[in-house]
């Protein structure tokens, strides 16, 4: 199995979801997975599963209708994003196969940084305690994934306040950075990605990096290596002008 990635930096989220529809729609029978990192500019995103009533004050960010599952949720500088562009139908599973396999590398990736994370049955996505710490959406189309993954690094938590996140209001959201964690998003990338690669495909995958990313993998390390083009919080409060 062959799978690309590409490390996309900071993006505008409706044109990353449409960049993901044509790669899905162009998608031929012997096309390659990719997995996308990335962060998205402050943005509320409503799942086609969302009510209106979980959404209660969005102030002057932008609320967003998705073509994801699920209901309302916050995206941010320091927020690090995992899409996953995978053929189920080739790889012989189904969405709730997927779901698993993607909880499974995020809590293999926190449970080596010391921290306790787990599922909550009937609720998906990965908590530490009962605080949630990474949220899942996807989308099947054509028989192929898009959509993904959002983990919470060091991102502002305020505007989760303006929202019920996931549709639960009482639900609360946590950070690796209140867990003690100072470590960036282009940091957990470079760890994360092949505890993702791992559960998703096994430790036969091979891993090519786009031109967009320049990395190298090291298993013997654990780790990929890339250049910084996934901004640091620092270069992100620069960007926003915070």
């Amino acid at each position: 199995m062959n799978v690309i990635v590409r490390n996309l930096g900071l993006i505008e989220y409706t044109g990353t979801v449409e960049r993901m529809r044509e790669f899905v729609d162009g998608r031929v029978e012997d096309s390659a997975d990719e997995i996308w990192f990335l962060q998205h500019p402050p943005v509320f995103t409503q799942g086609q599963g969302g009510r209106a009533v979980h959404v209660h004050n969005t102030g002057n960010i932008p609320l967003v209708q998705s073509d994801r599952g699920g209901q309302v949720t916050y995206h941010g500088p320091g927020q690090l994003i995992a899409y996953i562009l995978m053929d189920l139908r080739r790889e012989g599973i189904g969405p709730r196969e997927l779901v698993r396999r993607i909880e499974a590398g995020v809590i293999n990736f926190l449970n080596e940084l010391g921290v306790c994370a787990l599922r909550q049955p009937g609720a998906p996505g990965v908590y530490v305690a009962a605080e949630k710490i990474a949220a899942l959406g996807l989308r099947i189309r054509r028989g192929s994934s898009y959509h993904g993954m959002a983990l919470n690094v060091d991102l502002d938590l305020e505007p989760f306040s303006r929202i019920d996140p996931c549709g639960y209001r009482a639900l609360k959201v946590t950070r690796l950075k209140d867990l003690g964690l100072d470590i960036d998003c282009a940091a957990v990338a470079n760890a994360l990605l092949l505890k993702l690669v791992d559960s998703l495909y096994g430790e036969e995958c091979t891993v090519d990096f786009s031109l967009e990313s320049g990395a190298v993998l090291d298993r013997e390390r654990g780790k990929a290596d890339w250049p910084g083009t996934i901004p640091n919080n620092a270069e992100l409060q620069h960007i926003h002008g915070n």
